[in-house]
């Protein structure tokens, strides 16, 4: 059997204030195209298919052109589940009479759920959606007060999954799971944390007893601790700390025996997201494109008007900061060792160190003297 696995399309999501979804529209056209092609058995989903509970509606618009291609226009059975950003009870509604029609949603935890099984030469495929749920609403479904993290909801609800054991399996979930369990960085600032404290990792080696694990949440694609249990990804970058991340969905496929082969794809945006750096100057010379870009400003003396010069070149420019490293001498180190209230020079060195990231020279507080008393002198001609 072969099965397309992605996850976290976060449909309606805002970067910097710019929202995403025809730069979504483009990828998924690819991701279409790659079904059209390849006639996979299923399609996997694993949550996070919009970017907040009430979506836009151009985002919702977007979800049903694409379910309605897949399902209907290519006749390929989905298999989707909520993720932390998603409504469950928006997810779910509907999901009973969806499945005559081979969309298999999952919003809401339930503890009978009976798996999906698909067929293939070898015989039956079971999966097992599991959308995510926070512990406590774990604790009230199985009544349970043992559950007190992520970890052990997890531990509890695959304790009660239905493993026939004559099956082939696949776990289709929304977590942050880590090799033992334990706390690790996540791989993208564009996903909120599951909980606070360390109590949202799960331990990889639940899942040992599938055939495959597709998971979602982390917008990295990478294997957690053996090759069989994958993050698909996010399908594009939604972040600057996404930049460096090859962006695509996973190819699965399952032999009789349940061994997987996976090959990953990679989708193509219009427009990349990525860093630009350089002095003002450098920057107006280069090629105009349209890239969502972040500018790294080197210039050593203050630009004027940088976001408006910045978009001659790139007009999607979304942030500008400098790159120039802070002196070791910060403002609030340098105002401490004041005793009394700084007066107007000392003021200025504080800003001139912070923007410069040097202390001023003789020549250059000679000059601010004698503009200050300029200043002042004609402020007390005009009183």
């Amino acid at each position: 059997m072969k099965f397309f696995h992605t996850a976290d399309w976060h449909l309606g999501k805002l970067v910097q204030g710019v929202y995403m979804t025809d730069e979504q529209r483009y990828v998924l056209q690819q991701f279409l195209e790659a079904i059209k092609e390849e006639k996979p058995d299923a399609v996997i989903i694993s949550g996070d298919l919009y970017d907040r509970a009430v979506p836009p509606t151009e985002a919702v618009n977007l979800l049903d052109e694409v379910f309605q291609e897949i399902v209907i226009g290519l006749a390929t059975p989905l298999i989707a589940i909520a993720g932390n950003h998603d409504s469950p009870s928006r997810l779910h509604f509907g999901s009973d009479l969806l499945k005559k029609n081979g969309l298999y949603i999952t919003g809401r935890l339930l503890r009978q759920a009976e798996p999906i099984i698909l067929h293939d030469e070898f015989g039956e495929v079971h999966f097992h959606l599991v959308p995510f749920a926070d512990p406590s609403v774990c604790r009230q479904i199985y009544t349970d007060d043992g559950i007190c993290d992520f970890n052990s909801a997890m531990k509890r609800i695959i304790e009660e999954l239905p493993i026939h054991p004559d099956a082939r399996h696949v776990f289709v979930g929304h977590a942050f799971v880590t090799p033992n369990g334990g706390e690790a960085e996540n791989t993208s600032e564009s996903e909120r944390p599951l909980s606070i404290g360390g109590a949202e990792y799960v331990a990889a080696e639940l899942f040992e007893q599938f055939h495959y694990t597709a998971l979602g949440h982390l917008h990295q694609a990478h294997y957690v601790k053996q090759e069989k249990i994958r993050y698909a990804g996010s399908p594009m970058k939604y972040s600057i700390s996404e930049e460096h991340h090859a962006k695509g969905f996973l190819v699965v496929e399952m032999d009789g025996s349940g061994q997987v082969t996976i090959e990953k794809r990679t989708l193509v945006p219009k427009n990349d997201l990525r860093t630009v750096k350089g002095k003002m100057e450098e920057i107006l010379r280069q090629k105009p494109s349209d890239d969502y870009v972040f500018i790294k400003l080197e210039d050593e003396s203050p630009v004027l008007y940088p976001m408006e010069k910045v978009r001659s070149v790139y007009p999607n420019a979304m942030h500008i900061e400098r790159a120039i490293p802070m002196a070791a001498a910060t403002s609030e180190t340098f105002l401490a060792e004041k005793q009394s209230k700084p007066d107007d020079m000392d003021l200025f060195r504080v800003f001139y160190t912070e923007l410069q990231g040097d202390k001023p020279d003789e020549e250059t507080l000679s000059i601010f003297t004698d503009l200050l008393h300029d200043v002042l002198y004609k402020e007390d001609e005009n009183r």
